[in-house]
């Protein structure tokens, strides 16, 4: 009977796991860029990550799941990559606009990387007929990015540049909506020069000065 070298060192249960749970969200993202949310299947994601399916379904238990951390994942990526401040504060130049210009305009560039846009319209038609996943899509993505709009509008209420009244939840939604309207409706193009124009409605009105 065979004996284990006691000077091998035992096999690193959790290296290896993490390595399976990376090689997972990769093969899960390339799969809903280059097939579509429909045709991506656990099966599917076990034999391009190189995994047994009861390994996915040991952590996840439907393939929206797995995307939802994959994506979740990627965005901490990039937030890592921008640095601490741009990641988890909107910048506060002392200009509203501009500085909410400038964050519309890197959001528009990201909803057009296909490593963004294809899992981001899988996660959100998912969560309009699934509300489980519709609530953690908000929850999780959604929500941590909206809170930083919050934080930016009160610092101008703060600041006087903005009405005391004004709720920064309503506000924050007249150009966040129309811009996420149009990117999963198809209804316009979305560009630097939309958000621009988005942020002049929202903070001059419409109506004549």
């Amino acid at each position: 009977m065979a004996t284990q070298n006691p000077k091998q060192p035992a096999p690193d249960t959790t290296r290896r796991s993490e390595r399976s749970r990376r090689a997972i969200y990769d093969a899960a993202l390339d799969l809903v860029v280059e097939a579509g949310y429909p045709k991506t299947t656990i099966e599917g994601i076990a034999a391009r990550a190189g995994v047994g399916k009861q390994t996915i379904y040991r952590w996840w238990s439907s393939k929206a799941e797995v995307l939802m951390e994959a994506f979740l994942d990627l965005s901490e990526q990039a937030a890592r990559e921008a640095g601490p401040e741009e990641a988890y504060a909107i910048p506060d130049t002392g200009d509203l606009a501009a500085d909410l210009k400038a964050v519309l305009r890197l959001t528009v560039d990201q909803l057009k990387d296909p490593r963004f846009e294809a899992p981001s319209r899988a996660l959100a038609a998912e969560g309009v007929v699934n509300e489980k996943v519709g609530r953690a899509f908000v929850a999780k993505l959604l929500e941590p990015s909206l809170q930083l709009y919050v934080d930016r509008v009160r610092a101008a209420q703060a600041a006087g540049q903005v009405r005391p009244e004004i709720d920064p939840r309503i506000a924050l939604e007249l150009w966040v909506s129309p811009l996420a309207q149009r990117w999963l409706q198809y209804t316009g193009p979305i560009s630097y020069d939309y958000t621009d124009t988005l942020v002049d409605y929202a903070l001059h009105g419409i109506a004549p000065r």
